[in-house]
């Protein structure tokens, strides 16, 4: 008797569990496509319109591999020192029109409004390209290096409001190279450079005005940092401490101590 009710139970419990499994099927849920073999991996697939939206993603194994360490920084459009520009917008400012705290430093040239608009705009110090376009009209161009500190954390600068963007997805880039040119996003603002440092994994574009500081980084501090040189200089091209002569500046390079060589020859 005891093992008929048993099996009565069971019956009726895989009854059920096959209802709501046939119910399942029948909701509106979009079917899961698979491609290849790597189900378990399947990419998310393109937007109709067939550009990946890039503003969050976090990088490769490939790309991790590639970001070069950064052991010197310049600031992006040149030394306030040299008077070529001036901070319109700290970070952390207040902005009550806007809402909220400013995520970067707004530099602008000395000349003020657009009087600055196509001058370059330098990468800041050695990294890797992780994003190069318009994620939308409020930001213009954007430009996103990542690089690692000294300790082999990931630190990232972006550059932003760009009129032309100068740099490739993917590519890599030398401290003092030309990325892109000041920009106005489009006519939304007067010419300006929005420049941001980040601690981050991944690319995360966000906005430009915040509550909360999250993985933002006083950029001007992230550059003070790592800028190796004094307050009232740029650091110094490598070219310049090799000592290399204007007379025949690609075939003879004078070192001290050579003459030593030259006494041996003898």
């Amino acid at each position: 008797m005891k093992s008929a009710r048993l099996l009565l139970t069971l019956v009726i419990a895989a009854g059920l569990v096959g209802y709501a499994v046939w119910r399942s099927s029948q909701t509106g849920v979009a079917e899961v496509k698979l491609v290849g073999f790597q189900d378990w991996d399947t990419p998310f697939e393109m937007p109709e319109n067939g550009n990946p939206d890039m503003r969050f993603h976090f990088l490769s194994a490939w790309q991790a591999n590639q970001i070069p360490s950064v052991t010197k920084m310049d600031t992006p459009m040149g030394s306030e020192n040299g008077a070529l520009t001036y901070n319109a917008q700290k970070f952390w400012e207040m902005n009550d029109r806007r809402g909220g705290h400013h995520t970067g430093d707004d530099l602008n040239g000395i000349g003020g409004m657009n009087t600055d608009l196509g001058d370059p705009v330098f990468a800041a110090g050695n990294g890797l390209v992780v994003y190069a376009g318009e994620p939308s009209p409020g930001w213009g161009n954007i430009v996103v290096l990542a690089h690692r500190d000294p300790e082999g954390k990931p630190v990232h600068t972006m550059y932003a409001h760009l009129l032309d963007i100068k740099s490739t997805l993917d590519s890599l880039v030398a401290r003092g190279e030309v990325i892109g040119t000041v920009g106005t996003a489009g006519g939304h603002y007067p010419a300006h450079l929005h420049f941001e440092a980040r601690s981050s994994d991944g690319v995360d574009i966000g906005a430009g005005y915040v509550s909360q500081p999250l993985n933002r980084l006083d950029p001007a501090a992230v550059v003070a940092a790592l800028h190796n040189s004094e307050a009232a200089g740029i650091s110094p091209a490598a070219l310049k401490l090799a000592d290399i002569t204007p007379e025949a500046p690609w075939t003879r390079l004078e070192i001290k101590g050579a003459e030593k060589f030259t006494e041996l020859e003898k």
